[in-house]
């Protein structure tokens, strides 16, 4: 990563004050560059009047819209800054529409300040790593399974001939797959690898963007062809089934 920390920036967006002053503390001790919104119209406008931000900490009990609705339409506005969110509900069902809405990671209140320090240098490195791949000698690299064509130099994705936007974490983690086509790859490998977070105790996170992964690519989520279950050791990614 050739910038320093200082130039790494992070939106914080808490109407809580002494959540957002303890995590804008603990993230500019980190050496990062924070600001904090107690809204999502404020964090709307520092969206739009900065120069941009490489993660977001988006907190969903927010006093205008919530953080899932404020998600999914920054999703929808073509923005791909990676996001955190944090909540106090500890359900699979807000989890997973956490996810679903574009959110790359998700945490439950209270968390360990370190666990969330951690996420944040994970996503900052994936974010970087994959700009400096991004150079225009590289040789294009693509990826075609099923009615899925992606693009991993541009970004684009397209299924049936349709657009779809992935997140960088969605496409880093179809990318690890491809590379690994054919292999059983354990939920800790994947956590290792993908996110950066090495002996991490919770593997949810793996599975709930798999489901993510099979909505987006699989004729019928509920019967995968592509990305596959291994009982008890992981997942395998199959570019061509024997049916095709």
């Amino acid at each position: 990563m050739n910038e320093s920390l200082e130039d790494i920036r992070i939106l914080v967006v808490e109407d809580e004050p002494h959540i957002a002053a303890g995590l804008k503390l603990n993230l500019e001790l980190e050496g990062f560059t924070a600001d904090v919104a107690s809204s999502s119209r404020e964090a709307s406008h520092l969206l739009v009047s900065s120069r941009g931000y490489d993660v977001i900490i988006l907190d969903v009990m927010l006093p205008d819209i919530d953080g899932f609705e404020f998600c999914r339409r920054l999703r929808a506005s073509g923005n791909l800054t990676p996001v955190i969110m944090l909540t106090a509900r500890d359900t699979s069902d807000a989890r997973v529409h956490g996810l679903e809405v574009g959110a790359d990671d998700y945490m439950t209140k209270p968390f360990e300040i370190e666990e969330l320090l951690a996420r944040v240098r994970s996503m900052v490195r994936r974010v970087h790593w994959s700009a400096a791949a991004d150079t225009p000698t590289k040789v294009s690299t693509k990826l075609n399974f099923g009615q899925a064509a992606l693009d991993f130099d541009t970004h684009e994705v397209t299924v049936n001939g349709e657009p779809l936007e992935l997140t960088r974490l969605e496409l880093d983690l179809v990318r690890y797959f491809a590379d690994n086509a054919g292999r059983v790859i354990s939920r800790d490998e994947l956590l290792a690898e993908v996110w950066g977070l090495k002996n991490y105790p919770n593997t949810r996170t793996v599975d709930n963007f798999i489901v993510r992964l099979r909505r987006y690519f699989e004729k019928d989520p509920k019967k995968p062809v592509h990305f596959l279950s291994v009982r008890g050791s992981g997942y395998k990614f199959i570019p061509m089934p024997a049916d095709d």
